[in-house]
C-alpha cells in the first residue's frame, strides 16, 4: 500500500480555522491523497493572484450594443485579500471538481475518476465522505443540509443526506436518458437548476445522446415535474444564482459566453442577456455580486460583466470554485489533481 503523507495544511495566519499540526492519521481514509505541508506566509504551489487583468478601457468608451462591458482598470475592485496568494492544500487526486460548502463551512469536492466525494474540514483534515459516489461532478447543498450531486455514472441527479445516504431524484427527461448532469444550484426556496451537456464518458455503457438539446433544467421544490428552461445554448456547463434567487447565470462553455437570466416564480427563465464573452466550467458568486468563472485559472467579473481580476492557478485546467471556511472568506479551487485555496476580501453567500 502506498504510504499517504499528511502534514498540517495552513492557509494563512488570518484564517479563523487554522489547524494545529497533525500526524499521518488525518487523511488515513483518503488513499492516494497528499495534504500539502504548512507553508507559513509563502505559497505552497507558487501560484499567485494577479492584481488585475486585461487592458484598461479607454476613458469614456462604451461597449458596442450587445457586447460585454470593457474590463475594469488593472487592480480596481480586487476581490482577493491584500497580499493573499493561492496555496495548494492537497493533491494526489486524479481530477477534482464540484466544491460546495456546508452550513459550517466544511468544503466537499469530488475526485470524479476515482468515484468519491471528499471533505476538507474546518480543522484542515481531509476525509472521505462517500465512495462510490455515482462519479459525481457538480455539488450544491440545500438549506436542509442535503448535498445535491450530478451523478454522472448513470446520468442522474442525486440528493445525499448528511449521513451519506443517496437517493436518485432525476434520472430522465420525458422518458429519455439525460445527457449527463454537470453542475447544480439550489435556489433559496429549494428549487433546483442543473445543466445537462453531453460529454461521452469512457465508463458509460450507454449509446449516443437521447436528448434533442444540451439544456438547462429546473426541478420545483415539490419535485412534481422537471422543466426544461433553456435549450438554445451550445453546451451549458457551470451555473450559479444570486442569493435572492432572482438571477441565474449560465456558462455556455461550447459557445464561449456566459448569460444572465431573470428567474420567474414558476422556475422558468426570461430576459436572457449576455453577461460576458467567456464560457466556464464551474462558477460561484460573492456578497458584492462578483461572478467567478473557471478554466484558465479563475476569472472574476463584477455584476455588470466587467473583468476585475484574474486569479492564477498552477494547474492545466481549473474546474470549479466555491467559498468556504467558518467566515466564508476563503475561495476553494478544484484544479487538475489538487485542491487549492486563497483568502478573499469578499465573502461567499451560499453553498457555492
Amino acid at each position: 500500500m502506498r504510504r499517504v503523507l499528511v502534514v498540517a495544511a495552513v492557509l494563512s495566519a488570518a484564517l479563523a480555522w487554522t489547524p494545529p499540526a497533525r500526524g499521518a492519521e488525518a487523511a488515513a481514509s483518503v488513499p492516494g491523497a497528499t495534504v500539502a505541508p504548512a507553508s507559513g506566509a509563502a505559497t505552497a504551489s507558487g501560484a499567485t493572484t494577479a492584481p488585475g487583468a486585461g487592458p484598461a478601457s479607454a476613458p469614456g468608451a462604451t461597449p458596442a450594443p450587445g457586447a460585454a462591458p470593457a474590463p475594469a482598470p488593472p487592480g480596481a475592485n480586487a476581490v482577493t485579500a491584500p497580499g493573499a496568494k493561492v496555496e495548494k492544500l492537497a493533491d494526489g487526486f486524479q481530477f477534482t471538481e464540484g466544491p460546495a460548502a456546508d452550513a459550517e463551512g466544511n468544503v466537499y469536492f469530488t475526485d470524479q475518476p476515482n468515484d468519491r466525494i471528499l471533505k476538507w474540514t474546518l480543522a484542515g483534515k481531509l476525509e472521505t465522505f462517500l465512495r462510490p459516489a455515482g462519479r459525481s461532478n457538480g455539488l450544491c447543498f440545500d438549506v436542509r443540509g442535503n448535498l445535491w450531486a450530478c451523478a454522472d455514472a448513470r446520468n442522474e441527479l442525486w440528493s445525499i443526506d448528511p449521513a451519506g445516504k443517496a437517493a436518485v431524484v432525476v434520472k430522465d427527461y420525458q422518458g429519455r436518458l439525460l445527457n449527463g448532469p454537470n453542475d447544480v444550484w439550489v435556489r433559496p426556496d429549494g428549487g433546483v437548476y442543473f445543466t445537462d451537456p453531453f460529454y461521452k464518458r469512457p465508463y458509460w455503457s450507454r449509446g449516443p445522446s437521447e436528448q434533442d438539446a444540451q439544456a438547462v433544467y429546473y426541478l420545483a421544490p415539490d419535485r412534481a415535474g422537471l422543466l426544461r428552461v433553456a435549450a438554445d445554448l451550445v453546451q451549458p456547463n457551470g451555473l450559479i444564482g444570486t442569493p435572492d434567487g432572482r438571477t441565474l447565470y449560465v456558462a455556455d462553455i461550447g459557445g464561449r459566453k456566459t448569460y444572465a437570466y431573470e428567474v420567474r416564480p414558476d422556475g422558468s427563465l426570461a430576459g436572457k442577456r449576455l453577461f460576458c464573452d467567456l464560457g466556464s466550467d464551474g462558477m460561484t458568486i460573492d456578497d458584492e455580486g462578483h461572478v467567478y468563472l473557471t478554466g484558465k485559472g479563475v476569472t472574476v467579473f463584477d455584476k455588470d460583466g466587467r473583468k476585475v481580476e484574474q486569479i492564477a492557478v498552477e494547474a492545466p485546467w481549473t474546474a470549479n470554485v466555491c467559498f468556504g471556511g467558518a467566515d466564508r472568506r476563503t475561495l476553494f479551487i478544484t484544479a487538475g489533481k489538487g485542491l487549492y485555496a486563497v483568502r478573499m476580501r469578499t465573502r461567499g453567500v451560499g453553498s457555492q
